[in-house]
């Protein structure tokens, strides 16, 4: 399949990255099915996405013309009903090898056999997920940033057997979404959660063993290095869960004591304060703006 035989993309998770890729997906011009577990939380994030848009043409960033054409090539469906006539695939489901082999093989059994099954997995090898399905060529990584509509870099990640033909596709494809793309190995945490992640977690190392406040080290970093934010600020924003999956990932498959994941950060996911989702991770968030750091970790000020 060629770039320009592309029409259909079906996103796999409804959560804030799938509603990512399914929006710039839709306003380069595909036809785009959002879809989950069910119907009503597929629903619910098609609506999500119509209120970015909105948000966009109010702040002069986007046309009213462009938005609703936009709106009119995103649907909503079960994964079941959409994978029937799905040529490329993007799952954005979470992080969790169990949760990943139980939609692969739903999606080997269910969507064409010519159709591409990618991934937006920020660590787990493409080859393993690969190896779930009967077409292992045309399986491949394409790993997005958060935030995705705003964010300008795509990882396409090839496995041991997938096709150069596949590659190249999926390369075009976030090329035509204004993406600038890298591509890497199959190793754990590719390129940037392999570097990312151990910088994250240092962070979490340094908060708990008191060198400074949750502030101090988020400015010291944003500042002294020109970072757009700090790292906790970071983590909560991109879902503490999230980090802590692909910290574990870069601990099993290295087996390096390096990549061990700090104590506040499991702590924090066991309690369900997941940053930004959540309203709580390192900082306590009210309809999305951060009111101060979480006071149930103030005692690990220096």
């Amino acid at each position: 399949m060629k770039l320009s035989d592309l029409k259909h993309v079906l996103v796999v998770g409804a959560g804030q990255m799938g509603r990512g890729i399914a929006q710039v997906c839709a306003q380069s011009g595909y036809l785009v099915t959002l879809s989950d577990a069910d119907w009503a939380t597929a629903t619910a994030g098609r609506d999500r996405i119509i209120h970015q848009l909105d948000a966009l043409v109010g702040k002069g960033r986007l046309t009213g013309a462009a938005a609703a054409e936009t709106a009119q090539r995103l649907t909503a469906s079960t994964v079941a009903d959409a994978a029937k006539s799905a040529q490329l695939v993007i799952e954005a489901v979470s992080e969790d090898l169990v949760v990943k082999r139980r939609l692969f093989e739903t999606l080997d059994a269910t969507t064409p056999r010519d159709a591409i099954l990618a991934s937006n997995t920020s660590s787990i090898s493409i080859t393993e997920l690969a190896g779930f399905t009967s077409r292992p060529d045309h399986v491949v990584g394409m790993h997005f940033m958060n935030p995705v509509p705003v964010m300008k870099l795509v990882e396409v990640v090839t496995g041991l057997r997938t096709s150069d033909a596949t590659a190249a596709l999926v390369t075009d494809l976030a090329g035509h979404l204004g993406k600038t793309v890298v591509r890497s190995q199959d190793r754990p945490g590719f390129i940037v959660n392999r570097i990312l992640i151990p910088m994250l977690n240092e962070a979490c190392f340094a908060l708990q063993d008191g060198v400074a406040c949750i502030e101090d080290i988020d400015l010291a970093i944003q500042h002294g290095l020109n970072h757009p934010m700090g790292p906790l600020r970071l983590a909560d924003l991109i879902g503490l869960d999230t980090v802590l999956a692909i910290a574990l990932v870069l601990y099993r498959d290295f087996s390096d004591s390096k990549y061990r994941p700090a104590p506040v950060l499991r702590s924090l996911v066991a309690a369900g304060q997941l940053g930004h989702k959540s309203d709580c991770g390192f900082y306590v968030y009210n309809d999305g703006k951060v009111q101060g750091p979480n006071p149930a970790i103030t005692r690990l000020r220096g």
